[in-house]
């Protein structure tokens, strides 16, 4: 219990402050897969090069931040330090911005080793393996998404040869963070970049992650976008990425609408954009929640934006419910502009329906309007094979890989066709491995895993 004393020169009692340790303030609640093959496919599907854009080309912007002035410690005043400590730690005038310190962000234990023990040996042994000391940008370039999650861990920690990162830097530091936590994806490591995401914690503090000048959020929308479903899995709390995808769309609701009341239609357009990219996340998330009924009535509340991309969502998600039927009521939705996506739909309803002759037929006329485009070729070839023309689905689809293609789906779908072929597949596997192994480096990625060829 505090001690009453008598205060001379005031006159009245008052309490005695009792001493107590300062306490920091509450973490808040954290709390990102599964399903992953139809979420793939249903969220706004991103190739390599897109998810690996510039995150920093577009920050948002909340309102400014008041900043308190700051507190001076008791019986001591700015004035009254030395000058010469004055001249060495400058004390912040009130109201001026402090630069914001992100060293919490460079701790070498937050980031896992990552082994190549899943990358086949072809890979390893290749000549085209990638250079220890190549460029972070040489490596995003040519698709070595391992490399380059490597190198951005050593520049954020100062492990690499060029040192390491200004712990006020904030643009490198956060451009380096989603280029580890994107290749991290990548490479089938999401489970890793969920526990580093982590260190993250409440991206809407203010107080770290706003600046105090402009009100601009520090960190890249698309970093801010990932590490809400990085997070739900971290935390295994999938309810919390709908709710997060929902503030989001509330702030890019919010800058919308201010561009378009200064009439700035490019800007416009893009929060419009990234509005309805947010709408097909939510739908992921729930799906990721089972909640596969409230996925579809929230998708149907959406607006298609002309280009298919809604409706064959809509598709892909009755096909998993089973209803066929709806599907197709989704085809019909498509614009005159996306006739090749409703007659997608059409073929994948002929093949939930195990109508492959029908959809053999659709996928034909599909290959010559989209002359080349992976995803008909490896669906056409499905249709041989389960109409039991083996040969000719493994013709096409190894056709596919001698014309540079070597997509997870595609590899899959081959090394299958070659266990239906013969017991001695593993050497067919292998020598799958060397071919793609030793195609040219692209940036929608070279190193293949163990899984792509069921090694």
């Amino acid at each position: 219990m505090s001690q009453l004393q008598r205060d001379p020169s005031q006159g009245h009692t008052r309490n005695k402050s009792s001493v107590t340790r300062a306490s920091r303030p509450r973490s808040s609640t954290k709390g990102p897969l599964g399903t992953e093959e139809f979420v793939a496919s249903l969220i706004a599907s991103r190739s390599p090069s897109d998810l690996l854009s510039d995150p920093l080309s577009s920050p948002s912007t909340p309102q400014p931040v008041q900043l308190s002035p700051a507190a001076q410690p008791p019986g001591r005043s700015a004035s009254s330090a030395h000058p010469r400590h004055a001249a060495s730690s400058p004390i912040p005038q009130v109201g001026e911005a402090r630069p914001k310190d992100f060293s919490f962000l460079l701790r070498p234990e937050i980031y896992h080793p990552l082994t190549p023990l899943n990358v086949p040996l072809a890979f390893r042994n290749s000549p085209k393996k990638p250079d220890p000391t190549a460029p972070l940008e040489q490596l995003l370039e040519r698709g070595h998404f391992r490399a380059a999650a490597i190198a951005a861990v050593q520049e954020l920690t100062g492990s690499g040869a060029g040192g390491g990162v200004d712990p006020q830097d904030a643009d490198r530091i956060f451009r380096l963070l989603y280029t580890r936590l994107a290749c991290l994806t990548l490479i089938d490591s999401t489970p890793l970049a969920a526990q580093e995401v982590k260190a993250l914690e409440d991206l809407n503090n203010i107080r770290t992650y706003v600046d105090e000048t402009t009100g601009e959020h520090l960190v890249p929308w698309e970093l801010r976008v990932l590490n809400v479903r990085l997070q739900a899995l971290g935390f295994g709390d999938p309810r919390r990425a709908v709710m997060s995808y929902h503030e989001l769309a509330r702030e890019a609701r919010d800058h919308a609408s201010k561009a378009s009341a200064r009439h700035d239609n490019s800007a416009r357009e893009m929060w419009r954009a990234r509005l309805h990219d947010l709408g097909i996340r939510v739908a992921g998330a729930l799906i990721e929640m089972d909640d596969l009924s409230g996925a579809a009535h929230h998708l149907s509340s959406l607006r298609d934006r002309g280009d298919g991309k809604l409706s064959l969502s809509k598709a892909l998600l009755w096909l998993h419910l089973g209803d066929a039927e709806k599907a197709r009521r989704c085809a019909r939705q498509c614009s005159e502009d996306a006739v090749d996506t409703e007659n997608i739909i059409l073929a994948l309803c002929d093949m939930a329906d195990a109508e492959y002759e029908a959809a053999l037929e659709k996928w034909q006329g599909l290959k010559d309007s989209l002359e080349g485009d992976e995803m008909v070729g490896v669906n056409k070839a499905v249709c041989l094979l389960y109409l039991g023309r083996m040969h000719e689905g493994r013709e096409i689809l190894e056709g596919l890989v001698n014309s540079g293609l070597s997509s997870h789906t595609l590899l899959f779908n081959l090394s299958t066709v070659y266990e239906l072929c013969t017991e001695k597949n593993r050497n067919l596997k292998m020598k799958l491995a060397d071919r793609v192994a030793g195609m040219e480096e692209s940036p929608t990625g070279w190193e293949k895993l163990n899984a792509d060829f069921k090694l």
